[in-house]
């Protein structure tokens, strides 16, 4: 049974985790060739929509008919994650491409784009044409033992990141903007 005030509750949370206080900021984009090659950093990329970024391995993969493709279409990490993680492992600094992560974003924390209501979505838009939906964790792997030693895997665990699908495709650049919103409205003539 609900009580009183149930109602405005729910109502000021989604107004709540809809709501960001600044636009984040694009830091760096990784591509990750193919299993086993080192991760390139790179100043800009094109977004494939259900695919990827262009000339990573994960875009290889082409989406089956009429799915949505995978869930781990592009993995993001947070930038002020990098000097915890490098703390936590011993480490002056890490690179970015030392995680393997697509991209990188600061400003923003990217855990909260994530929407805790099915029915009020939210994406990430990356500069002008780029949208892309968080789909879960992006949890470690063991390779982070090998690249940042002993307990690197711990270290990551709950920094790791996030997984996402792209919705729309376009061209990325270092620098772009990263908001948080509403999907946009689909266009009632389609």
């Amino acid at each position: 049974m609900a009580r009183p005030g149930d109602d405005d509750e729910a109502a000021g949370l989604r107004r709540l985790t809809a709501r960001f206080p600044r636009p984040g900021r694009l830091q760096a984009i990784v591509l990750r060739p193919a299993r086993g090659l080192p991760a390139v950093a790179v100043a800009q990329a094109q977004a494939l929509v259900q695919r990827g970024l262009q000339g990573d391995r994960a875009a290889d993969r082409a989406p089956r008919p009429g799915a949505a493709g995978g869930k781990r279409q592009v993995t993001l990490v947070q930038a002020e994650h990098l000097p915890l993680i490098a703390a936590w492992t011993g480490h002056a600094q890490i690179e970015a491409t030392t995680l393997r992560r697509n991209l990188v974003v600061s400003g923003l924390n990217l855990l909260a784009a994530r929407s805790l209501f099915a029915d009020q979505p939210l994406v990430l838009r990356i500069g002008a044409q780029v949208l892309l939906q968080l789909t879960g964790p992006c949890d470690p792997c063991s390779k982070m033992e090998a690249e940042l030693g002993p307990g690197a895997y711990n270290a990551m665990r709950g920094h790791g990141g996030l997984t996402a699908r792209v919705l729309a495709g376009g061209c990325i650049m270092v620098g772009d903007e990263v908001v948080v919103g509403p999907p946009p409205a689909e266009d009632a003539d389609a």
